[in-house]
C-alpha cells in the first residue's frame, strides 16, 4: 500500500492506494498543519504501508515534519520535470512548476484523456491548460477568493470585510465586492478556457475548497473534480518507476 501526500498552504491532505489500484482511495482525509502526529494513527490503521510518496508547497518546516511522520516509508517528493505520465511540461523552466499543479495536470490526464482546462481553487486558483495530446501549454494563478476579499478589506479605509451574496447587479457595498470578486474566479476560468474551446470533450476540471462559490456562475462544460493532485500522485504511484 501506498501513501500520498498532497501537503497544501493551509492543510495536508493524505490518501491511502493499494499497489495495484493507485486511483482509487482506500482510505483518505486531511490535517491542518498542527494535526501531522495524526499520520502515525493513519499508520497503525493501514500496517500495509510500504511507500510515501508526495508533493509540498508548504514549505521546509511542513516537509520535515511530514518526513518525520513518514519515517521507514522512504517519502518521495515530487518535482516537476519536463514530462512524466503522459504529460509534458512546457513552462519555461519546468522545475519551477508548482508540484501541486505538475501533479494536478498528471491527475486531469489521468481522468480526463482529452483536452481539458484544470482549476483548483484554494488560497490561491490556479488555471492551467491542457492539450488533447498532454502538452501543459501554461496557465494563470490568480489570488483565491478569500483572499481577494481580505486584500480589499486590508488595502482600503473604506471597504470591510465582505460577508455579502453574490449577485448579477449588486445594489450594496458587501454585495458588490463578493460579486467582483467571484465574477474574476469566473472570468479568469472563462477566458482561458476560450483557447481550447473548439476541441472535442473538452471540459473544465475544477476542484478545490472554494470552488462551489463561483461553479455556477461558469457557463462551459464542467466537472467537478476533488483532490486532483492525489489523482495525479496515485497515477504517478502506478508507474514502473515513478518520480
Amino acid at each position: 500500500m501506498i501513501l500520498l501526500i498532497d501537503a497544501g498552504n493551509t492543510r495536508v491532505k493524505w490518501r491511502v492506494v493499494s499497489t495495484t489500484s493507485a486511483l482509487q482511495a482506500v482510505d483518505e482525509g486531511a490535517l491542518a498543519h498542527d494535526e501531522l502526529g495524526a499520520l502515525t494513527v493513519v499508520r497503525q490503521r493501514h500496517p500495509g504501508l510500504r511507500r510515501a510518496l508526495g508533493c509540498n508547497v508548504a514549505g521546509a518546516l511542513i516537509a520535515e515534519r511530514l518526513e518525520a511522520a513518514c519515517a521507514g516509508l522512504g517519502l518521495e517528493w515530487l518535482v516537476p520535470g519536463a514530462a512524466l505520465a503522459g504529460v509534458r511540461n512546457h513552462y519555461a523552466a519546468p522545475a519551477q512548476l508548482g508540484a501541486d499543479r505538475w501533479a494536478a495536470l498528471i491527475g486531469a490526464r489521468a481522468l480526463h484523456p482529452h483536452a481539458c482546462l484544470v482549476v483548483t481553487a484554494g488560497t490561491a486558483t490556479t488555471v492551467d491548460l491542457l492539450s488533447s495530446g498532454g502538452d501543459f501549454l501554461g496557465g494563470l494563478i490568480v489570488p483565491g477568493v478569500d483572499l481577494m476579499l481580505e486584500s480589499l478589506a486590508r488595502g482600503t479605509a473604506r471597504l470591510p470585510l465582505a460577508d455579502g451574496h453574490f449577485s448579477l447587479q449588486p445594489r450594496c457595498t458587501v454585495d458588490a465586492i463578493r460579486s467582483g470578486c467571484l465574477q474574476a474566479q469566473a472570468g479568469a476560468v472563462e477566458r482561458m478556457f476560450r483557447q481550447i474551446a473548439g476541441e472535442a470533450r473538452v471540459t473544465c476540471l475544477l476542484g478545490g475548497g472554494a470552488a462551489d462559490s463561483f461553479a455556477d456562475l461558469l457557463e462551459i462544460p464542467v466537472r467537478r473534480v476533488d483532490n486532483l493532485v492525489l489523482t495525479g500522485l496515485g497515477a504517478i504511484a502506478a508507474l514502473p518507476a515513478a518520480v
